[in-house]
């Protein structure tokens, strides 16, 4: 996709993060936006922002991991700009914590809103897009899935996590080659992000009544969200400099998009013990006192 100007771009999670930082640098490019979040209140002050420097935004109170939902978003899209260019399925929370500790709720909020929305806007946007592409030749779309490093490699105490993302990624890798087959008009990326300064630590923020744990968070829990907290405040790249690395990979068609490239030496330790048929090595192998703290923390 190379033109931006006065193309839609659809972006979940759009209130904060990455998805705020999608939709800022979207407006310098002239697009029309379409963002959707589940708080109400950040999400209609991201829309007063961009409209406040003349961008031609909507905001959509959207529940992601709801089909019916992202559906609607996608009927209001429809609606109001008659088309789409760009999805950002971006929305994401985390949870921690050892993997036998994790309650049903911990996976059905995680799972839902990691995964089920990606598959949502993927099923339900992608025939938008091939429709489009099968009535105009010039016509280019775009859908970018964020995962995390943590769909490449699996660290402890981030189960819940580590498997939502590791599926964003099989997805986006399949949805690649699926749309090989039948378009060269539209395509797919997927987002592999290390840490940064986001607020995403803070996702519990909008965890649903319904899918709150009663009990207090376990050890493990505790130690793993002081974790996240620590390293998410004390990243150094922002999320402003991974919108623009993104919105690059999508003008240059790069399948594979990675914050923080020093950080691939994990990922290629790894596919080399699958390879080697060897068993997982130490996540922590270059700095065993983590492994010392992380081990003492979690035991007590």
């Amino acid at each position: 996709m190379k033109q931006f100007e006065n193309k839609v771009a659809v972006i979940t999670g759009a209130a904060s993060g990455f998805g705020k930082a999608f939709a800022a640098y979207g407006a310098t490019l002239g697009m029309k936006l379409v963002l959707a979040d589940i708080q109400q209140d950040a999400l209609d002050a991201t829309v007063s922002e961009l409209k406040s420097r003349g961008t031609e935004v909507i905001g959509v109170r959207t529940d992601v991991s709801l089909a019916h939902e992202v559906q609607a978003l996608a009927d209001i899209t429809m609606s109001t700009f008659g088309t789409v260019n760009l999805l950002f399925n971006n929305a994401g929370v985390g949870a921690g914590g050892f993997v036998w500790e994790n309650t049903e709720k911990d996976w059905e909020w995680v799972l839902g809103v990691n995964l089920n929305s990606v598959i949502h806007g993927v099923r339900i946007f992608t025939p938008l897009m091939l429709d489009a592409a099968a009535r105009d030749a010039a016509y280019e779309a775009h859908i970018v899935n964020t995962a995390s490093m943590s769909g490449l490699v699996n660290a402890p105490t981030m189960g819940v996590y580590n498997v939502s993302k590791h599926a964003v990624v099989s997805l986006s890798e399949t949805l690649y080659h699926d749309l090989g087959l039948v378009t060269d008009q539209v395509h797919c990326s997927v987002l592999c992000p290390y840490f940064v300064p986001t607020g995403f630590n803070q996702s519990r923020r909008n965890r649903p009544a319904s899918l709150a744990n009663a009990q207090t968070p376990t050890r493990s829990q505790q130690v793993a969200q002081a974790m996240s907290d620590k390293a998410v405040t004390s990243a150094r790249i922002s999320a402003d400099e991974i919108a623009q690395q993104t919105y690059q990979a999508v003008r240059e068609g790069d399948f594979y998009i990675y914050s923080h490239p020093e950080a691939m030496d994990p990922v290629k330790q790894r596919f080399e013990q699958l390879l080697a048929r060897r068993n997982p090595g130490d996540p922590f192998a270059g700095h065993p006192e983590l492994r010392r703290n992380l081990a003492r923390a979690v035991r007590g």
